[in-house]
């Protein structure tokens, strides 16, 4: 059944969704990037939606040039995961102190840490899955050593930056609890690089749109950097950091959710297995068709033999954990989760609190006019999104939420 080709672009674009599926306007976005000199291919995942001139859901493989609008603003936004030892049976018939206290470890929406994370000291508590946390201070000095060599102007961010390091953000970013089909306790997260990417994306964004190749793009939001020029090479180091800022921002926040969860089971020690983590809006350099490639890919995650990826859906649904298969006809790609189909505002206008109440029965979560716009009815059927691309990944969990934390 799939991929199919989508007609009328210049570029090869293979879908894993049918025409009539797609909104009309993302269809165009798909046929407007696949008109770039610079793509070598498309290739569209079946949760693919309508974004910022390229549509979320898309994996391009572009010759010596890079679009900021195929990466996204949130640069580096992806997934992290962990199995625990817990089981249902381990669990209270209330779970509202378990995410009160997530909710006080983690901050939510536009909030941060009133100071930094002490990132020493919570890869000592939770070393054996944290790696990443438990190497001491020299890739952490590195790291934020770097925040001197990014555009001047976020050069005032930094102290923002550290206190956003290890909270989740608004939107579609969550924390979860879950259970596997064994009852097994899992906990799962979506976040990515905060203010600090977004900021570095839209400055990057406005110096692509200003430059002469640029002048005679179908969308001016398609602006492109080309390999060898100052602007690209500004780009990719801001893009780099960004993209380690992500991973390090889910890798804290892991760490504080293992303590709220540690310490609610106090009377037992915890054990975590090692944490599963992807991106799912970021950059790569990979061989495409024999031939070295810059890989975007927007709402979509790797999918290589045996790599392991997260492909979450709504909050009243259900989530995946799921392993690659290699499809070079998908640039070795798969969907990033459900993918909405509708926007925030139809949201918002179709369905009330009530609605929400409902659609999330069993999940404890907020349930309050705040997030009507999450509602499980605003994103695709997970599980025909899954079907769509039996191809591309084997299931190996599926995952169900029982505590669901937003912004």
């Amino acid at each position: 059944m799939f991929p199919v080709e989508l007609p009328g672009a210049r570029a090869q674009t293979l879908m894993w969704a049918q025409e009539h599926e797609i909104d009309q306007a993302a269809l165009r976005q798909l046929r407007n990037i696949a008109q770039l000199r610079w793509v070598h291919g498309v290739r569209v995942m079946p949760d693919v939606h309508l974004g910022k001139g390229a549509t979320v859901g898309s994996v391009i493989a572009m010759r010596d040039a890079v679009c900021p609008a195929a990466v996204g603003v949130d640069i580096g936004c992806g997934m992290e995961s962990v199995k625990t030892d817990l089981t249902a049976a381990d669990l209270p018939d209330d779970l509202g102190s378990l995410r009160s206290r997530i909710e006080a470890a983690v901050p939510v929406g536009f909030q941060s840490h009133r100071d930094a994370v002490d990132v020493t000291k919570a890869g000592a508590r939770f070393a054996a899955s944290h790696g990443e946390l438990a190497r001491g201070n020299n890739a952490w000095r590195r790291f934020w050593d770097a925040f001197d060599t990014l555009d001047p102007g976020v050069s005032a961010l930094e102290s923002r930056a550290r206190k956003q390091l290890g909270s989740l953000g608004g939107g579609n970013h969550f924390i979860e609890v879950c259970l596997d089909e064994t009852d097994a306790v899992w906990i799962l997260l979506h976040s990515g690089s905060r203010n600090i990417g977004k900021e570095l994306a839209e400055r990057h964004m406005a110096v692509a749109r200003a430059l002469p190749h640029n002048t005679d793009l179908p969308d001016r939001d398609l602006a492109v950097f080309v390999s060898g020029t100052p602007e690209m090479d500004a780009y990719r180091r801001d893009l780099t950091w960004a993209q380690e800022y992500a991973a390090r921002n889910r890798a804290v926040m892991l760490a504080l959710v293992c303590g709220a969860v540690s310490d609610e089971f106090s009377g037992r020690t915890v054990r975590f297995d090692d944490p599963i983590s992807c991106h799912h809006n970021y950059v790569a350099e990979e061989e495409i068709d024999g031939v070295p490639m810059l890989v975007t890919r927007k709402g979509a995650v790797r999918a290589g033999a045996g790599d392991l990826a997260l492909i979450p859906g709504s909050m009243g649904t259900r989530s995946y954990v799921v392993r690659g298969k290699g499809n070079p006809a998908s640039y070795r790609s798969a969907s990033h989760g459900a993918g909405r189909r509708m926007s925030r505002n139809a949201a918002k206008r179709q369905y009330t609190v009530a609605d929400l109440i409902a659609q999330t029965e069993g999940v404890e979560s907020r349930k309050d006019a705040g997030v009507v716009d999450e509602i499980p009815a605003a994103y695709k059927d997970i599980d025909a999104v899954i079907e769509a691309q039996r191809d591309l990944v084997d299931v190996v969990a599926t995952l169900r939420q029982v505590v669901c934390v937003k912004g």
